[in-house]
């Protein structure tokens, strides 16, 4: 097989250009059925394994391929759900504007005191806060652990609710009147622990999204959450428009 053209006598070195190469093919379809290996492209292209290995690093990197020691890399798959930054968000609007079934596991639902959640919303420690964990289902695959706390003098209605269908924004305005209008996040990628990959069912390869958010009522906070969302299933977007300097 003649080896692929790259312009040995360009100004961009060749790892750039394998790397543009291979984002042209996996843009055209070409590997749908398979990414090759290393070995494949250093013959391929009729350059150096160190070559291919900094144009694989790029593609990892931009989330394009996963490259791991000892297995062949593979395209990356396509996120299930993606959410805007710069949004008030439901992941239950999210998910279902994905086209996929929105479900979810209520692990817990009840009322208890916890002196840094209390902290996090501005309240006493010993203030009762309602308690909401649950394990989101899309598709009927598991998405995120989903922790929520909130003053239990404000959302003491939610306890009746049945929380395997529905939002948790909709039951609070729809029992309570509060509508969230502001909220605050942190977005970390993080390790699972053991017990959090085995409610996750997913597979010592996957990264995970850890997003804490502080959401307000009229300047009151009356939110604090914890979404520990898989990083293959997920993807924050953003756009943005170029400003003029002056």
């Amino acid at each position: 097989m003649a080896a692929r053209a790259l312009d040995r006598a360009g100004r961009a070195p060749l790892w750039r250009q394998l790397q543009d190469d291979l984002v042209a093919r996996l843009r055209s379809g070409e590997f749908d059925r398979g990414f090759p290996g290393e070995l494949a492209l250093v013959d391929d292209y009729r350059v150096s394994r160190h070559t291919v290995r900094q144009a694989l690093h790029q593609l990892r990197a931009d989330g394009v391929v996963v490259a791991e020691r000892g297995r062949q890399p593979r395209v990356s798959a396509a996120a299930d759900v993606e959410q805007p930054l710069d949004t008030l968000y439901s992941l239950f609007a999210s998910v279902e504007a994905a086209g996929l079934e929105q479900r979810s596991v209520v692990r817990v639902l009840d009322v208890r005191a916890d002196g840094v959640i209390a902290d996090q919303l501005g309240l006493e420690g010993s203030t009762p806060l309602v308690h909401l964990e649950r394990l989101r289902l899309a598709g009927g695959e598991p998405l995120a652990i989903d922790r929520v706390w909130l003053p239990a003098d404000l959302a003491a209605p939610l306890l009746a609710a049945d929380f395997t269908r529905t939002s948790l924004y909709s039951v609070l305005t729809e029992r309570t009147g509060i509508r969230l209008d502001h909220s605050r996040e942190t977005i970390k990628a993080v390790v699972p622990t053991a017990a959090e990959r085995s409610l996750l069912r997913c597979g010592p390869d996957v990264a995970c999204l850890s997003i804490h958010r502080l959401g307000r009522a009229q300047g009151r906070p009356v939110e604090w959450r914890h979404t520990m969302v898989r990083g293959d299933r997920y993807a924050v977007t953003t756009e943005a428009k170029a400003t003029r300097s002056r």
